[in-house]
This record gives C-alpha cells, structure tokens and sequence, in this order.
C-alpha cells in the first residue's frame, strides 16, 4: 500500500513538473488610464530550455466575455496547457473588455484597445518573457469579437504578426448584417453608443472598422490567414462573404465550415486545427522551438 501511494505520488509530481504553467500578468495601459491583466501559458518545455526564445500565439475572447475565458470556458479545461506544450508555444489572452471589439474608440479615451494589444500587451510580454521579438514569431487569433480583433489587428499592423485567424467572427459590425429582433438591436445599439457611438449618425464608422470591407487591406498583408464558423452560427453569412470576398480578391486563405454554433463546444473544436494551421506558419518561418 506504501509503495502504491509513493509511486502515486511520485506519479503526480512528475505529471505536474511536466505540464504547462499559467502566469497571470498585470499590464499599465497608459492609452486608458488603467491596469488590465492578461493571462500566459507557458509550456513546460519553458521553464527547462532557458536559452530558447518563444514564438508567442495571442489568442483573443469574445463579447461579454474576460481575458480568462479561454482558460475557464472550454468544457476541457486542460485544453490550452496541452496546446503550449505540444506546439512549445507561449499562449497569451489579453483583456479586450465586454464589447469593445480591439478598436480605438473615437468616442471614448477609456476604450483604446487596439493601442493597447499592440503597444502595451505586446511589449510587456517581450519584456517579461523569452519571446521571439519579431513578426515572425508572432500568430493571433479568436473567437467572435475575438475573430474580428485578429483580423482587424492583423490587416492593420501586419509589421506585428506574421498569420491571423478568426473563429466564428463577427466580421461585419453593421446592424443590418444581424437578424436582430427590435429589442435585441435596442441592446446593441447601447452597447456600441461608447465605443463608436450611433450607427444611425455615423455609418460610414461603421463600415470603416468592419473586417468584412478591410479585405484589400489583409491582401495586401500577404498573411497566411484561416478563417472557420458553425454551420448553425448566426454569424455564418457574413464568414462567408468574407471568404467570397477574400476569394474574389485573390487573397489565399484557408476557410472552414463544419457542424456546430456559436458555442465553447464549437470553439474547443476549432482551435487545435487554428493552432496547426499558426504552427506552420511559424515553422514556415524557422522560428519554432523544438
């Protein structure tokens, strides 16, 4: 009985030395006047390779959702500490608010999201890490408001990262592109009003910071993007204009539709093939650590 409870023992410290580390980071956004926090992923391979730096996989929420989403949502809840260890990968999830969709807020100085994923996250992350300082070693992507973020950083700071996904983006920030019954388009009016004010006022805003209009824009990124949805999501059409567009453009891509909704069941589904998909981009690129 002593000798199976040592070798138990034995076997869970050794399992526990073995997997991934999860930092929480606490970030100074000088943009909003605000310290948001991020969580980061290590893999185990971290904490023994000291002289190996890190390609780093930034990895966004949804709506309504916080920076620890991807951690406490997944039905798996093992499912990001597997991923940085198979990939050897730095994983991190930043803040970006319950609706604040990665944009600088023309509106409001309190919701600078876009300066803040790209000016202070990424910085203090080089700076508190073994990373790859360099696009090269840089991938983004996420889920919903998340999916949108990605793209919209990747099309606008392709001097940051060097691939981007989305997983059952909102890719198209107009009313019209929902079917949204009058009190749901009240809600979501409300939700916009601080973040680029009225739509009925402003639609050309609108239009401007839609993933769905910036698709010249990514092609001209050159980078490698994947783009999947649900075929039950209600954000399915506007993923495929998106492809049609991309596809119409020009723009090689990868695009994925498979069984599934808007649902943490949906996403723990899609994100290992994101992560495949990332993985070879940086390998592409010479920057994995093995």
């Amino acid at each position: 009985m002593r000798l199976l409870l040592a070798l138990a023992f034995l076997l869970t410290a050794t399992l526990a030395a073995s997997a991934a580390k999860v930092d929480t980071v606490s970030i100074v956004s000088p943009a909003m006047q605000k310290t948001y926090r991020a969580a980061v992923v290590l893999p185990a391979s971290y904490a023994k390779n000291k002289k190996a730096s890190y390609p780093v996989l930034y990895l966004l929420h949804g709506a309504y959702g916080r920076f620890s989403d991807w951690l406490k949502n997944t039905p798996d809840k093992m499912l990001m500490h597997r991923l940085a260890d198979q990939y050897n990968l730095i994983i991190v999830m930043p803040e970006g608010a319950t609706f604040a969709f990665y944009l600088d807020s023309p509106v409001n100085s309190s919701s600078q999201f876009e300066t803040h994923l790209t000016k202070e996250v990424i910085p203090k992350i080089d700076q508190t890490y073994r990373t790859i300082r360099d696009r090269k070693g840089r991938v983004i992507t996420g889920l919903s408001m998340g999916g949108h973020g990605a793209l919209y950083l990747a099309a606008r700071h392709p001097d940051l990262y060097s691939g981007a996904g989305s997983m059952s983006g909102a890719l198209d920030l107009k009313a019209s592109s929902r079917k949204l019954t009058p009190p749901e388009a009240a809600q979501r009016a409300q939700l916009w009003a601080p973040v680029l004010g009225s739509e009925t006022d402003n639609p050309e805003r609108f239009a401007a910071n839609s993933v769905v209009n910036m698709v010249d824009q990514l092609q001209r990124t050159g980078l490698p993007l994947i783009i999947d949805c649900g075929i039950d999501d209600g954000l399915l059409d506007i993923n495929r204009e998106v492809h049609r567009r991309l596809f119409y453009n020009r723009t090689p891509h990868d695009y994925i539709e498979r069984p599934g909704a808007h649902t943490w069941e949906y996403w723990e589904n899609a994100l290992p093939y994101q992560v495949l998909f990332l993985d070879k981009v940086l390998r592409s690129n010479g920057v994995t650590v093995q």
